[in-house]
């Protein structure tokens, strides 16, 4: 079991389940994460063909890095649930979730990631739109927004004005980061400034933009990935606005 005060501000590299379940319960006031979408697994949404033209070298049709994203649905959905779970075992009676998804349709069907969320206290649905996307399809238009879930324990509160952002967010998405799918930081930024979470969890840290938010905001940060050269690109991309002024750690595997 770690000690909450020696993994603050630092970047776990390891398994999303299995490192959360050494995190004492009750312990973490707010998640922000966006896992892996299982995207390969896809059955024709516009990312089939990414040889030629605008995204030929586009990082996420080259895939993440140490994960493959292609995982058997009944599989992902049970791995997402557990990751669910330990999150809220995590969080704190006044915390909150926020986790981002994406909907699809799938062989016909709609997969608006009920089959994940279903049980757990979903407060609100909050529209993320971007601009861009991927689509390589004529008979799709091209998406344009993801969805985050606000899934909360009942203390949860937003601080004095917050609730007028509205539930429809626009922010661009990031241009020059070299993870194949990286969240704006002005995002991240809106939803940990409507708090007052004091630590905030990312167990699908990425490229460590929860960690560059948090730390903007004077708040501390947990980051799991499993991906070593992620997390390496964390810990680097955390070094330049705050100019090491914040003690930077790597846990190994």
């Amino acid at each position: 079991m770690y000690e909450l005060e020696k993994i603050k501000n630092v970047f776990i590299c390891g398994d999303a389940v299995q490192e959360m379940k050494k995190i004492p319960d009750e312990s973490i006031d707010l998640i922000i994460t966006s896992p892996p979408y299982n995207l390969k697994n896809s059955t024709g949404n516009g990312m089939k063909n990414g040889s030629c033209g605008k995204w030929a070298n586009a990082a996420l049709i080259k895939g993440y890095s140490n994960y493959d994203d292609n995982m058997p649905y009944d599989d992902y959905i049970k791995w997402q649930r557990d990751c669910l779970s330990e999150m809220m075992r995590l969080i704190k009676d006044n915390g909150a979730i926020f986790y981002n998804h994406k909907w699809r349709v799938q062989k016909g069907l709609i997969q608006d990631r009920r089959e994940i969320i279903d049980g757990f206290p979903v407060r609100q649905i909050i529209i993320w739109k971007r601009k861009g996307g991927i689509n390589f399809n004529p008979g799709y238009f091209l998406p344009t927004y993801e969805v985050i879930y606000l899934i909360a324990k009942p203390g949860f509160k937003l601080v004095p004005h917050a609730n007028s952002f509205g539930d429809v967010w626009e922010f661009p998405q990031e241009m020059k980061n070299k993870h194949p799918a990286p969240f704006p930081v002005a995002l991240v930024e809106r939803i940990i400034s409507s708090t007052d979470a004091k630590i905030i969890l990312d167990p699908f840290m990425g490229s460590g933009t929860t960690a560059v938010a948090a730390k903007k905001l004077g708040r501390n940060f947990i980051g799991i990935e499993i991906s070593p050269e992620y997390c390496e690109m964390s810990k680097e991309r955390l070094k330049c606005p705050l100019q090491n002024t914040q003690r930077e750690l790597l846990l190994p595997l």
